[in-house]
This record gives structure tokens, sequence and C-alpha cells, in this order.
């Protein structure tokens, strides 16, 4: 396909009012989105699909090792005299995303300050590739902080709550 056919394609699709394509053979892939503005295309041939796939795992793994590293010790570091004077362990973050306190923007927060957790209990989403995962407690005892603002990214082993065990 030479860029004179994707070129009309392109056209097709804007003036069809569909709001994505997708075309896929063995040499390439092309995807169309529109919406609002002018169209929009992703065109990937056969050799950088293949490095595609290996390009997003080099910088989750890389940047995952680095900073969970350089975080923890600064969040070790606070949450230690917290630890040592009041008995205080951390819930930390399980993965990499987004971090909510409430199930969907009408609810309350799943725990807030003061409350008393359980194993089990649910205490925040971390919402990753589209998949909200719901985030359970480990251990039993009273949250005296939430670390984390609704809907901010999180890193893996991230300290979301601290909670004084029961």
């Amino acid at each position: 396909m030479d860029i004179k056919e994707i070129q009309n394609l392109i056209r097709f699709v804007a003036k069809s009012g569909a709001s994505e394509v997708k075309l896929e053979t063995d040499d390439f892939k092309i995807t169309i989105r529109t919406g609002d503005e002018e169209p929009k295309t992703q065109i990937v041939t056969a050799a950088p699909q293949m490095v595609q796939p290996a390009q997003p795992a080099q910088p989750v793994a890389a940047p995952a090792a680095p900073t969970p590293s350089a975080e923890t010790p600064a969040a070790n570091n606070e949450s230690k005299p917290d630890a040592a004077a009041a008995n205080q362990i951390a819930i930390n973050s399980p993965m990499i995303g987004t971090f909510y306190r409430r199930p969907s923007p009408d609810k309350d927060v799943f725990v807030k300050v003061g409350d008393v957790i359980k194993p089990g209990d649910v205490v925040c989403i971390i919402e990753a590739m589209k998949l909200f995962n719901e985030i359970e407690s480990e251990v039993s005892g009273k949250v005296v902080k939430v670390l984390v603002d609704d809907q901010s990214p999180v890193e893996y082993d991230q300290p979301l709550f601290i909670v004084e065990p029961a």
C-alpha cells in the first residue's frame, strides 16, 4: 500500500463517520481513528511491530526497579520513625497504576483515617491497563495516614496507607 492509497483511505474514513478503522495484512497494520479533530493515523510495519512489544517491557522493567529502590529508602526513612514510635506498618502498592480511593466518583472512600480494617477489606483500587484491581488489606488495625492522593499514579511497592496494627 503506497502513501496515496493511505491518504485516500484516511479521507474515506473521515467522510464515512466511522470513529476507528483497523486494516491488517501480512506486511503492515494501519489504525485510523477519527474524532472532533482531524483523523489520526498509526502505521506500523512488520519490523517495528515485533520491536514494539519489547519496548514497553524495557521501560516498565527499568524504571520500576530504580524508582522503588529510590522511593523505598525515603519511604522507609519516613515510616521507620513512625514505626519505631507507634509500631505502625505500611500497606504498599502491589503494582504500578493509578490509585483510586473510591469505587466510583459518586461513592464514599473505601477507608479514611481512623477506620478500623481487617484482612480482606478493600482499601483502594489500582487501575492498570484499563483493569481496575481491588487492593485488599493483609493486616488488621486502624488507618493512621493516607499517603497518596486520589487519582494519582503509584509505583510498585510504594506505601499507600499507614496502619496501626490491632
